[in-house]
């Protein structure tokens, strides 16, 4: 296996003056200014008393500049603690005092929220958009950092030269980055990971989706989210793919505005993103042309039509559309087969960094999350029939959760495989395919088996229905929808939308899981970085 930083110190030396790390219409660094940087840091940590292994957190919104903090901190061996920026600031404080970090990087806005006091174990808090310090526990650690720069001149008076970077490669069984889950079902874990999980997915992403430098990449999503920080940045930027990244949520305008300027190779994205892409656009667009679909030829044509159109709003460079941390919409994911839209559904999670299941979209099998990254088995009689946990093992997988051994002890089974929590089967050429999480499971009173992913899948195919969750009331099965016109609605019109949603989804769903009643939800639900509803809220 190839160590990731090894790849990212070949790449620095051979591309010196090519662009590394950008924000979307602001300040750029090149592959020569990151090295620069990483040499400060390792500079700092020897003067200011920061050791090999010592946690550092990152809680700031993307920014290039979040990029080269992260590469500073995970070069020089110390271990990178990525907490979303979004969190409310007693959260943050609490993971970094957890972590048991030495350090704090942020923005001015959170530190002003946050009290040191929380944060024993912190010793100073640096502000991400300029590198100023925010504020310190002790003169060492102040006076180390003032002074990084001139103890970098006087080290390279010349100025550093691509031959002067040399990076570890032995450290595969060292921690790398401990990452705090913000899941669906309870209270954060930090997710320890290694160099050798990394270096894993890295390798894994090279034999399947490989890069070439001077390629470009939008960057959208949480970087302190396994899916975002692995795929659309750790990834691409070892091999030379210059990362833009547009720092809080865009608007569509400012990310179709990136997308042509930036024209991406790659777009790693969330099926939300694609599903309203499709709402919006796609199928407004299908349905002005439905009669002229029965001519004879025009069907192919029109589909053709419209993925060209979606290429190039993209840039016209995407070789592929990468989805993960959900379930894609079948009408859309039905759609977008009929167009050949080159895209593909993975499946994943922090503690596999992020990688179980993944195929690249010409051998994708819609309804699937692709093929096992290494192996994985279900937990079920009949794998192929009957869903059962889908099970993990592989050199990616996370070695436990840090200061947490009954979780830990829980993950596993006793032969080592790591537990999903997610129900599914696995068809005989090895695409996965998930049913649901087994703590969202509903067993009704004739002991049926119900995902309520499946009855999500249909409930969001029907009109009023722009977000969805079914639950378990008394034995009942419920519906809770979030339509963003519900609110302007007259009031006659609001009597009778539940219903017409329960009678168009029942119609496509069997006896024994028809839904008993809908209620409507006056805001969107809340969610996680990922996208996915938080269903224990809801339950």
């Amino acid at each position: 296996m190839k160590h990731y930083l090894k790849t990212l110190e070949n790449t620095i030396r051979n591309n010196w003056n090519l662009k590394a790390l950008c924000d979307f219409g602001g300040e750029s660094f090149t592959y020569g200014n990151l090295a620069a940087h990483v040499e400060q840091m390792r500079l700092f940590f020897a003067a200011a008393g920061i050791k090999k292994g010592d946690k550092i957190a990152i809680c700031a919104r993307n920014s290039a500049r979040w990029a080269m903090t992260f590469w500073g901190i995970n070069v020089n061996e110390r271990v990178v603690v990525p907490i979303l920026a979004d969190f409310h600031p007693s959260s943050v404080s609490r993971l970094t005092n957890h972590s048991d970090s030495v350090m704090i990087f942020t923005n001015d806005d959170i530190w002003e929220k946050m009290n040191p006091d929380d944060m024993p174990h912190v010793r100073a808090a640096i502000n991400v958009k300029d590198n100023t310090m925010l504020w310190h526990r002790d003169e060492e650690i102040a006076q180390a950092w003032d002074s990084r720069e001139k103890d970098f001149s006087n080290n390279y008076p010349s100025g550093m030269m691509p031959g002067d970077v040399t990076y570890p490669g032995d450290n595969f069984h060292d921690l790398a980055i401990i990452n705090y889950t913000s899941g669906t079902t309870g209270t954060p874990k930090g997710v320890m990971l290694t160099y050798g999980a990394m270096s894993d997915t890295d390798e894994f992403a090279n034999a399947h989706f490989p890069n070439t430098p001077g390629e470009t990449i939008v960057s959208m999503l949480p970087m302190a989210h396994m899916y975002g920080l692995a795929i659309e940045f750790i990834h691409p930027n070892v091999d030379g793919v210059t990362v833009y990244f547009l720092g809080k949520t865009p608007s569509p305008t400012t990310l179709l505005k990136a997308m042509q300027e930036v024209r991406p190779y790659m777009v790693i994205t969330v099926p939300l993103v694609m599903e309203k892409i499709y709402s919006n656009s796609i199928k407004p667009a299908l349905e002005k042309r439905k009669k002229l679909m029965f001519i004879p030829g025009m069907k192919s044509l029109i589909y053709q039509m419209a993925r060209k159109t979606i290429m190039k709003v993209f840039g016209g460079q995407v070789q592929c559309f990468i989805m993960g941390g959900a379930a894609l919409n079948p009408e859309a994911e039905r759609c977008f087969k009929k167009m050949k839209l080159p895209f593909t559904v993975g499946f994943g999670m922090t503690e596999a960094c992020p990688l179980l299941g993944y195929s690249w979209w010409k051998e994708f099998v819609p309804g699937s999350c692709g093929k096992q990254v290494h192996e994985v088995r279900i937990d079920s009689d009949d794998p192929q029939h009957t869903p059962g946990e889908i099970q993990a093992r592989g050199a990616n997988l996370t070695i436990g959760y840090y200061k947490n051994p009954e979780a830990t002890a829980a993950a596993f089974t006793s032969d080592g495989w790591f537990r999903t929590g997610d129900l599914g089967i696995i068809d005989k050429h090895g695409n996965i395919f998930i049913r649901g999480r087994i703590k969202s499971m509903i067993l009704n009173s004739s002991g049926q088996n119900i995902y309520p992913e499946e009855i999500e899948a249909v409930l969001a195919n029907c009109q009023h229905v722009d977000e969805c969750l079914v639950v378990d009331r008394d034995g009942k099965i419920t519906a809770l929808v979030y339509c963003e016109q519900y609110l302007e609605m007259t009031t006659d019109a609001k009597a009778g939308i539940a219903n017409t949603i329960r009678l168009e989804a029942n119609k496509s769903l069997p006896a024994y899981s028809k839904i008993a009643k809908v209620e409507m939800m006056e805001s969107p639900f809340e969610k996680t970085p990922k996208m996915s509803i938080k269903r224990f809220l809801y339950q």
